[in-house]
């Protein structure tokens, strides 16, 4: 198919991503993701790698596969652009009867899968866990934690209408909020001194009360913004168009989300089978995910934003100038981060998790999971960009395809791995049904739009890989040094050949940037340092 638009590529225009707006957002995620490595922490001190995790693990995933798949990931994906469009062109209130529709359907269809997860958590945790130690436990899990479902929907849609009104700090800081109440109880456990198989109980309590704080941060931002809270679903409700738009367009994601979240499912059913494996794999997958959370998510989130007001003005344009400055951005970002996660793995799960009832043993499994998690940062990085983008461009076709094809890759891959590489192939499996999904979604956009506003992305990714062998070998190099001269599992050692590489690495990276002249490090600059006069001229 040619492009659907037929100028040619030309200079895009300036700064179509508000790297400034980026960096401030990427500073949010950033306190909320290390406090979700403080809440990781104190899990594994608390209760370890072994089945009482393993439970857990498996019981939290079942309201959190729901939420990807209806919440966070469907709703978002159609509902951002369909408020944003109808804010533009039919006036707030029109945009906020919309919501309160929504928040309707939300309780009822939400509220519906909440109570059978409830009634057949047993059935359930048996599918997707047949090799668990624990089934028993893991089904109580599933019971106190399936609220967590309604509540974060509920959240995602006030997320999205703060978003869609290019409102991101309170968002942004909403899933900190989640980690202070886990964190909170946890330290409630820790204090009384309870055994695993009682502190997992209880840390599930604390995510509930996490999932609650996530929600009510951002209602003052609403309030402010004019919207109350009246969930209704009339019969001029069920007949707007815009409402239609919403469901058709969470069908086609849900479908696409599906194979993410069956992908998911067959992780877990491969990884039920070896004891703790299910664990590492989420440690592991936890840290995969910080650089693609502060970095993916954060620059996702503000070019999702501009793309459905660009695309609700049919300015193609600024769309693909969008797209491209939100690509080389995640390259730039991510392509580093991942190549230091796979040279510093074990020091850096060392550094985190080793302490309390989590050995050296799990520091090793972690850090090979990481290791081939890592290879699929970058693919996972650009969906997050490219897929909210075809929906706002209502062709939800291509994400829904792009997932399948994922999908079909992980699990043949999952078969294939498993055998040889153990939990292991899991990981690697993973990564690599993602770059599956990545190519589909790449190959679509320039099929349909062209070139990315001829923007050079892909040697701009040339030279950040060139600039990430430099911080390999930086990274590598006082890791070895640091290992050699501070042996030993103390803290000060850990916290040394943890942080110092890292650091190491970081310079050299930012050295070889400049020598090869990749703009994103003078924009992200110039943004810090406007960021800072502006709050010192306060």
């Amino acid at each position: 198919m040619p492009p659907s638009s037929a100028p040619p590529p030309e200079a895009p225009p300036a700064a179509p991503v508000r790297v400034g707006r980026a960096v401030w957002l990427s500073a949010a995620t950033m306190a909320s993701r290390v406090l979700g490595l403080v809440r990781d922490q104190l899990f594994a001190v608390l209760i370890g790698a072994n089945r009482f995790s393993d439970a857990f693990v498996v019981a939290f995933r079942i309201p959190n596969l729901l939420r990807d798949l209806f919440a966070e990931g469907a709703l978002s994906s159609a509902f951002v652009p369909t408020f944003a469009e109808a804010q533009r062109n039919a006036g707030r209130d029109a945009a906020y009867r919309l919501a309160n529709a929504v928040v309707a359907l939300v309780l009822l269809v939400v509220g519906t899968l909440t109570l059978l997860g409830f009634a057949f958590s047993d059935a359930i945790v048996g599918a997707i866990a047949p090799g668990l130690r624990d089934p028993a436990l893991a089904s109580l899990l599933t019971k106190v934690m399936m609220p967590f479902l309604l509540l974060v929907s509920l959240s995602a849609v006030a997320m999205g209408m703060l978003n869609a009104q290019s409102r991101f700090t309170a968002p942004a800081l909403a899933p900190a909020l989640f980690n202070v109440g886990s964190i909170a109880v946890g330290l409630g456990i820790w204090a009384a001194g309870w055994p695993p198989q009682k502190a997992v109980v209880g840390w599930s309590v604390g995510t509930m009360v996490g999932g609650a704080l996530q929600l009510v941060v951002q209602w003052p931002s609403l309030r402010a913004l004019g919207y109350r809270a009246r969930p209704a679903l009339r019969r001029a409700d069920l007949d707007d168009p815009r409402l239609r738009r919403i469901g058709r367009l969470m069908g086609m994601a849900v479908v696409g989300l599906s194979a993410t979240q069956v992908n998911i499912l067959v992780n877990t059913f491969f990884a039920s089978r070896v004891e703790a494996a299910a664990t590492w794999l989420n440690y592991a997958f936890r840290l995969m995910q910080l650089p693609l959370g502060v970095f993916g998510v954060a620059i996702a989130t503000v070019a999702g934003a501009g793309v459905a007001q660009r695309a609700a003005a049919k300015d193609m344009a600024s769309v693909r100038a969008t797209m491209a400055s939100a690509l080389r951005l995640v390259a730039f970002l991510n392509v580093p981060s991942a190549v230091g996660l796979a040279i510093l793995a074990r020091p850096i799960i060392s550094m985190i998790y080793e302490h309390g009832r989590f050995g050296a043993g799990d520091t090793d499994a972690t850090a090979q999971a990481l290791l081939f998690y890592a290879l699929g940062l970058y693919a996972y990085s650009a969906v997050k960009v490219l897929a909210p983008a075809f929906y706002a461009l209502d062709e939800a076709r291509v994400p829904v395809l792009g997932s399948v094809v994922g999908m079909v890759s992980n699990v043949a891959l999952n078969a294939a791995l498993f055998p040889v590489l153990g939990f292991r192939g899991v990981a690697l499996g993973t990564s690599l049904a993602a770059a599956a999904n990545f190519a589909v979604l790449a190959l679509a956009w320039r099929r349909r739009h062209g070139a990315l506003g001829g923007a050079g992305v892909i040697p701009q990714l040339g030279r950040v890989l060139l600039a990430s062998c430099a911080l390999a070998a930086a990274a590598w190099a006082s890791e070895r040094a640091l290992a050699l001269s501070l042996p030993g599992r103390g803290l000060g050692a850990q916290l040394a050949v943890g942080l110092g590489p890292v650091l190491a690495g970081g310079l050299a990276y930012l050295a070889a940037a400049r020598a090869l002249g990749i703009a994103e490090l003078g924009e992200l600059l110039a943004a810090v340092r406007h960021r800072g006069a502006a709050r010192g001229g306060r």
